[in-house]
């Protein structure tokens, strides 16, 4: 049986009819607006903010396709990510009845988002490796299966999954695959982006939060077939995305160069972190990275955390996440940054 997004739908967003805002009904230059009951006197501010903004961002869409590849009308923009992910339940899974797939450990919300919207989850946990569990994952799936989240590379773990595995799922799961590409600034492999013809089923996911440096601003981004971003635009709120930040977010995307160049300083930095901590006889484990952080599993996880909380130098204890124990992750910062890591690590084991 072929991809059918129809046969995904939940029906009454199929009978959706989706809010018809002031800036959906009236598209062009005026000079007088008196459409929307906003404020006709202006803002409190050095720049005026009374209008409502672009519903659809087309300036900001028209900018991403131009730097990713991907035509604008396959590009839908959320308030970071995690709008992308609770649209897709809310639009594919139907309460107490639908179930998705999980490969912990992974991004917490997509459980989280799962659990708000009472969609069962079935995990089927990665390999020792962190790699897929192909045949786990066959067994998990039945006829209520909508979809199956893989973040790639994987936050907590670092690593990127094997694409071939990835590219298996696509080929013979009839729902969607989401594929979180967080982190793909940092990474070797090329992102999925590229393949979206050849999958129908296919979301991608990015961020403006990473290499970008815009999580305060809240952008997210999700690629995937036109009628499938149809569906995300039928259920966002009006105006989902503020002017502030589209403001913002269109003037950072001229500086595509200066972030060129923060991958390059990262990853180097990356490596650099990676070879400091393999010659401290107390950490057993790095994961291979392909993002802006490193998983390592260490002695005394959790004493060390306190000791670098105490310090000043705050990083993430995963030592009680499944396949992660005895974990810390680890943030690639700037050399200052690592530098002050690593001699307060030396100092907690001396």
């Amino acid at each position: 049986m072929s991809f059918n997004l129809d046969n995904l739908l939940r029906d009454n967003i199929k009978k959706l009819v989706p809010y018809s805002s002031a800036r959906d009904e009236f598209k062009g230059e005026a000079s007088v607006l008196l459409d929307a009951n906003e404020n006709a006197f202006g803002s409190p501010l050095d720049h005026h903010y009374n209008r409502y903004p672009d519903p659809l961002q087309h300036q900001v869409k028209e900018k991403l396709a131009k730097i990713k590849g991907v035509p604008a009308d396959h590009i839908f923009l959320g308030n970071g990510s995690d709008e992308a992910i609770d649209i897709l339940y809310r639009a594919f899974c139907k309460p107490g009845v639908d179930n998705v797939i999980l490969v912990p450990p992974t991004y917490g919300m997509y459980e989280v988002s799962a659990n708000i919207n009472d969609i069962q989850i079935r995990k089927v946990n990665l390999t020792a490796d962190y790699q897929l569990d192909l045949d786990g994952i066959a067994e998990a799936l039945d006829m209520h299966t909508k979809m199956i989240f893989i973040c790639s590379p994987n936050n907590p773990t670092g690593n990127s999954i094997n694409r071939k595995d990835i590219e298996t799922i696509l080929t013979h799961f009839k729902g969607l695959v989401v594929i979180d590409e967080a982190y793909i600034n940092f990474s070797k492999q090329r992102s999925f982006t590229q393949e979206l013809t050849e999958y129908p089923n296919l979301v991608i996911l990015q961020t403006l939060s990473k290499a970008w440096g815009l999580a305060a601003l809240r952008l997210g981004m999700a690629f995937a077939n036109k009628a499938i971003i149809q569906v995300f635009n039928k259920i966002k709120p009006p105006y989902n995305i503020n002017q502030a930040t589209q403001d913002l977010v269109l003037k950072a995307l001229e500086n595509v160069d200066i972030v060129n160049s923060w991958i390059q300083q990262t990853v180097a930095e990356r490596e650099l972190l990676i070879e400091e901590l393999s010659a401290i006889k107390q950490i057993a484990h790095i994961t291979p990275s392909d993002a802006n952080f490193i998983l390592t599993k260490l002695e005394e996880p959790r004493e060390l955390y306190n000791f670098l909380v105490n310090q000043g130098i705050i990083v993430r204890d995963r030592s009680k996440v499944e396949l992660c124990e005895g974990c810390l992750r680890i943030t690639v910062g700037t050399t200052e940054d690592n530098r002050k890591l690593i001699e307060a690590i030396k100092q907690f084991y001396s």
